[in-house]
């Protein structure tokens, strides 16, 4: 049976709540994260738009399982003691760490974001100014995530003229018939698109752009992403974005005794390449990790990750969407599906995303994902060390 551990999860996001949900068939697990309420960030753009949703309570989402939830924020982490330290001053000690603080948007790379642009981090309140008044609304942010806001709030948000500001083209990793219909869609929901412009700073009466000033009454900053310096702190090793390099049993290559997954991991899959920062990645990865970490307890090595995308779907409003089909090395198909068909199947994706956790609660180990048809020959794995990248 293996022996019984002590497998601490930092991170309550999609691939912690996966991992401490699996790992908990044969482990006692400590699940630490800063809020009492599962986060479906899938649904954001729905929440920004005041479309609220049933609060998920974690210890709920986790009820039945031998798994301690703790509400507090990680200070910092001890990889050779096996510590890791919270702000309420505990100290927890760990058999096995499962690493999965994601990523947050970066507010970094542009002065003025901090302190004038909203966040996906502060959804509610953006939806509560949004509701309170009127005038124009600029997003920033061409990818998905930026997208789906702008056309939740140009669809809800009747008081409030919705703009879209991106460095190329909207959608830029779809399709040429996945990026038209994108455009066609944001056009006909009333969106003024700015394209192929690049914002220089962010100010409280709008932006500054290299095609000049942009006025606006609220600016929400979607454009890019970025994993906390805890990890490059705790001396794992990390690349130039502070994500940590692992192997493909999620293990950290400088301490192995830190699994690390979802966003806060670069990820490396033969066949298919560099792992994506999302949902589709996340789960995935925590429930390879628990997996891992199961197989070493029972002294067997750990198979090495499969994974494969399907698709990329992105909504446009509760009556549209572009559902994006996909290659094993995620390059698109030519063809796409969009309309409504696309929007009810970007629900199902979403139902099913929290439906698999509540599974993998009441049965740990049911949920699956999509592999390649025929593994992949692994690529060589690099030694563990105390070097970082």
């Amino acid at each position: 049976m293996g022996q019984k551990q002590h497998v601490v999860v930092v991170g309550a996001g999609y691939a912690g709540v996966t991992a401490a949900l699996r790992v908990s068939r044969r482990h006692r697990v400590t699940l630490v994260d800063r809020k009492e309420c599962f986060t479906e960030r899938i649904r954001l753009h729905e929440m920004a738009a005041g479309r609220a949703g049933t609060p998920v309570v974690l210890r709920e989402l986790v009820a039945g399982r031998e798994i301690n939830t703790v509400k507090a924020a990680v200070t910092s982490v001890d990889p050779g003691a096996r510590t890791v330290l919270l702000d309420s001053g505990t100290t927890l000690t760990y058999d096995r760490l499962v690493y999965a603080l994601g990523s947050s948007t970066d507010t970094t790379r542009v002065p003025g974001i901090g302190e004038h642009a909203y966040t996906l981090e502060q959804t509610q309140e953006l939806s509560d100014r949004l509701s309170r008044g009127s005038g124009t609304v600029t997003v920033v942010g061409g990818g998905a995530t930026g997208i789906e806001l702008a056309a939740e709030l140009a669809e809800s948000a009747d008081a409030w003229q919705v703009r879209l500001v991106t460095g190329s083209e909207p959608g830029n990793g779809l399709s040429t018939a996945g990026r038209t219909h994108v455009r066609n869609s944001l056009e006909r929901l009333g969106v003024h698109l700015h394209s192929h412009t690049r914002v220089r700073a962010v100010h409280r009466g709008g932006l500054s752009t290299d095609h000049g000033e942009l006025t606006g009454d609220a600016v929400v900053w979607a454009a890019a992403f970025a994993v906390p310096s805890l990890a490059a702190e705790a001396g794992l090793r990390v690349d130039e974005r502070g994500r940590a390099l692992v192997d493909t049993a999620m293990r950290s290559l400088s301490h192995p005794d830190v699994f690390v997954v979802g966003d806060a991991a670069r990820v490396t899959v033969p066949g298919t390449g560099e792992l994506r920062m999302a949902c589709a990645t996340a789960m995935p990865t925590g429930a390879h990790a628990a997996e891992a970490i199961d197989a070493l307890a029972q002294g067997r090595e750990p198979k090495p990750l499969r994974l494969r995308y399907l698709a990329q779907s992105i909504s446009l409003g509760r009556h549209d969407g572009v559902i994006q089909p996909v290659r094993t090395d995620d390059s698109a198909h030519r063809l796409v599906i969009t309309g409504r068909p696309a929007a009810r199947i970007n629900e199902w994706i979403n139902r099913y995303t929290l439906a698999s956790l509540h599974a993998e609660r009441r049965r740990p180990g049911t949920y699956r994902w999509a592999k390649p048809l025929r593994p992949a020959r692994s690529a060589a794995v690099p030694a563990a060390s105390s070097r970082r990248a």
